[in-house]
């Protein structure tokens, strides 16, 4: 539908008054914050994309994955039957078998997501990007985050940014496909907008935001676009898209404010691992840090808390 991308205007001044109006939102406190927090915990994707990953910091992550908040506080929270854990663990398709054994091995279905489709960059040949798409599913990924090339965005060429995208979600199978749009790379709102919806059009079950190598990551006029693409695309279609901020988020009350801005873009139904993720690495440190101070109204030591 070319008709919906080349009408496409974004009042970028009016989303940047939005989103410095969203860091002014005040967070929640008491018990609200901590529910909030454990809401946070079981839309992470829990991440690992580093280039000395090894087995063991991947089994080490897939137990973190499992177990995200110590059992004790689950139990002072009454919420230690709850089945909480991370919704997904995301890593490198040469990691994948490794995540999938150890995730079997702890006896827990958590789904294993593969980034893929020549990440972070973009620049490999399609035939390469389907191809290392379909070897990750074949290792064990249920997910697949694909990254599109951003030259398509850049220069215009709206139609072969479908078509490859289409043939990413075709060679994902029966994996859900998320769609990097590296939208720090895009160069204005207005193409985040375009990128996002074509994303859609072309099948894609989430839009994320970045490949969190960028410079710019996920940001709250970033976030408002991607999130009102979303709604009218679920207007015009029925169907609904899932949403991933990823990229520099690494505090509990960042965590929160996404959940708060997507509830109030998208509504609560949007509020739910099926169809909001918040891709990072760093960012469970500091939730079950703030969970801890919620239980015992003191700060964790080095000690008190298990490495992610």
């Amino acid at each position: 539908e070319l008709g919906w991308i080349s009408k496409v205007y974004v009042n970028r001044p009016a989303v940047v008054r939005h989103a410095e109006h969203i860091k002014k939102w005040r967070t929640v406190k008491g018990n609200w914050q901590a529910a909030w927090l454990l809401k946070a915990v079981t839309c992470i994707d829990l991440t690992t994309l580093s280039g000395d990953d090894t087995p063991s910091n991947v089994h080490r992550l897939c137990f973190k994955a499992k177990h995200p908040i110590r059992e004790d506080l689950l139990k002072a929270l009454d919420v230690h039957d709850k089945g909480i854990t991370v919704g997904a663990v995301c890593v490198y398709p040469a990691r994948v078998t490794d995540a999938v054994n150890a995730l079997k091995a702890a006896g827990c279905n958590i789904p294993v997501a593969s980034v893929a489709a020549g990440f972070p960059s973009g620049q490999t040949p399609l035939e390469i990007k389907l191809a290392e798409i379909k070897l990750a599913v074949e290792y064990g990924a249920r997910e697949i985050d694909i990254v599109i090339s951003r030259s398509l965005v850049l220069s215009g060429q709206w139609e072969g940014l479908y078509e490859e995208i289409r043939q990413c979600r075709e060679a994902c199978g029966e994996a859900r496909m998320k769609t990097i749009l590296a939208t720090g790379e895009l160069g204005s709102l207005a193409n985040v907008y375009k990128a996002s919806m074509i994303a859609m059009m072309a099948g894609s079950d989430f839009i994320k935001t970045s490949t969190g190598k960028e410079v710019e990551n996920a940001t709250f006029p970033v976030g408002v676009v991607m999130m009102r693409a979303i709604r009218e695309f679920y207007w015009q279609t029925g169907n609904k898209v899932g949403f991933k901020p990823a990229g520099g988020i690494r505090t509990a009350k960042e965590a929160i404010t996404w959940l708060m801005l997507v509830k109030e873009e998208l509504g609560v139904e949007w509020l739910t691992p099926e169809l909001f993720r918040l891709g990072a690495s760093s960012l469970l440190g500091d939730i079950e840090k703030q969970i801890f101070y919620h239980v015992t109204g003191t700060y964790a030591l080095q000690h008190d808390l298990a490495m992610a």
